[in-house]
């Protein structure tokens, strides 16, 4: 029975069930919002029986959070390993930080979870205080990171950091709304990285020495 190719096939098939379940809801929460999606919509996007998502999760909530987790979270460890580089310089760096990041969630299907928060955070708000904590905060910690060691090498000039922070995550969700509203209606053959590129020289010519402006 082990030796069978459909019993592999089958196995290989089950061990990829959470993932693909975890996929289908992030394609429906973005699609519908959190509160239309039902958990047989997610098992039906997921193409398996009703009942099996329940296997997994003991609810939409639970869904939700092991989305943030397992899909999520792991993008941060890129933006570790970008601060474990040492020679690298501060604009160079920060550079690479914001094109990294919008690789890995901009471009991507997780890009959808700014929009869903906006919708549904004041219905929800355990659902936004764990997108808050378990990612929001760690990924503004990281960029945290990288202004203050520009600023510790001299290479941007000492600013509030916090509002440094801020500055430049909110073109960036405000980049991912954009693409999952209005972009595909008005204006599809928009450019993400063009913005982004405008974005980072305005901040980086903000960021610089004054010295080095004069």
């Amino acid at each position: 029975m082990h030796d069978c190719p459909f019993a592999k096939r089958w196995s290989r098939r089950k061990a990829a069930r959470p993932q693909e379940i975890l996929e289908a809801a992030l394609d429906l929460f973005a699609e519908k919002g959190y509160a239309a999606t039902k958990m047989g919509d997610i098992a039906k996007r997921a193409g398996v029986t009703c009942g099996t998502p329940y296997r997994y999760f003991k609810s939409k909530e639970e869904i939700f959070a092991s989305l943030i987790r397992e899909l999520v979270l792991p993008k941060l460890a890129l933006g570790e390993s970008l601060l474990a580089e040492p020679d690298v310089g501060a604009a160079a760096r920060l550079r690479t930080f914001l094109f990294t990041w919008w690789t890995q969630i901009g471009e991507s299907r997780l890009s959808a979870l700014p929009k869903l928060m906006v919708a549904e955070a004041k219905n929800f708000p355990e659902v936004a205080e764990l997108y808050q904590k378990e990612f929001i905060q760690p990924g503004q910690a990281l960029l945290k990171r990288v202004v203050e060691d520009g600023i510790a090498r001299g290479e941007f000039r000492a600013v509030p950091v916090e509002h440094a922070v801020q500055t430049l995550m909110s073109p960036v969700v405000m980049l991912m709304i954009w693409q999952h509203s209005l972009v595909p209606c008005f204006d599809p053959d928009a450019d993400p990285r063009s913005y982004l590129e405008a974005m980072l020289d305005l901040v980086l010519h903000g960021l610089m020495p004054r010295s080095a402006i004069a």
